[in-house]
């Protein structure tokens, strides 16, 4: 059984979230003062806090039906990162041969780049352009961000892809803690969701 449900968190609940990139790193301070600092992860991941949109008695039965549903942390769902949900730019380069490209989305400055695998895009929302021309000579797997070409692009053709996408998560607590505060008022103090990393 996947452990996963593609369902979306309820977008009112999901109003006025925070959170953002969580990237772990491992720093040693030496007696020289300078420091040696290494990734303990490759990629960052995500975490939320979605109980600011908690605001009425019914958003809180909302909450508790979906966390039932989900059995707790046990599946993920979709969850609509509020400031970081769509992307434009290259998937990959045509070589003749390869007809499936990964969605991603890369994150870079003058310094460096770090892209990003995209599992979860939004139905309805991909475009693909072959060298600016626009196609829809292929499909897509919504559950995991997998291009599939029906004719394989020429070599060195530029593959661009714009869409729309969720992010994987999972609730991180195992109780659900709300209060109510005034009748017809519910408010859940701490709602926290945390980015599930496939193949991690």
């Amino acid at each position: 059984m996947s452990s996963f449900h593609d369902v979306s968190f309820p977008l009112p609940l999901a109003f006025g979230a925070s959170g953002g990139p969580v990237r772990q790193t491992e720093i040693i301070t030496l007696a020289s003062g300078h420091e040696q600092r290494n990734a303990a992860q490759a990629n960052s991941r995500r975490k939320y806090d979605a109980g600011v949109g908690v605001k009425s008695l019914e958003d809180m039965r909302t909450l508790i039906a979906f966390f039932e549903a989900r059995h707790g942390q046990l599946f993920g769902f979709r969850f609509r990162d509020p400031v970081d949900h769509d992307a434009d730019g290259n998937i990959g380069i045509g070589d003749g041969q390869t007809t499936q490209f990964q969605l991603k989305k890369t994150y870079a400055d003058t310094e460096n780049s770090w892209q990003r695998i995209i599992t979860k895009p939004v139905v309805g929302t991909l475009t693909i352009q072959l060298n600016a021309q626009s196609t829809t000579d292929y499909s897509i797997d919504y559950n995991t961000g997998m291009v599939v070409f029906n004719i394989a692009p020429a070599i060195d053709v530029q593959v661009i892809a714009s869409f729309e996408f969720d992010v994987p998560v999972r609730f991180d607590m195992a109780h659900l803690s709300t209060s109510l505060e005034a009748f017809g008022a519910g408010v859940a103090v701490n709602i926290p969701l945390i980015e599930v990393i496939p193949h991690a």
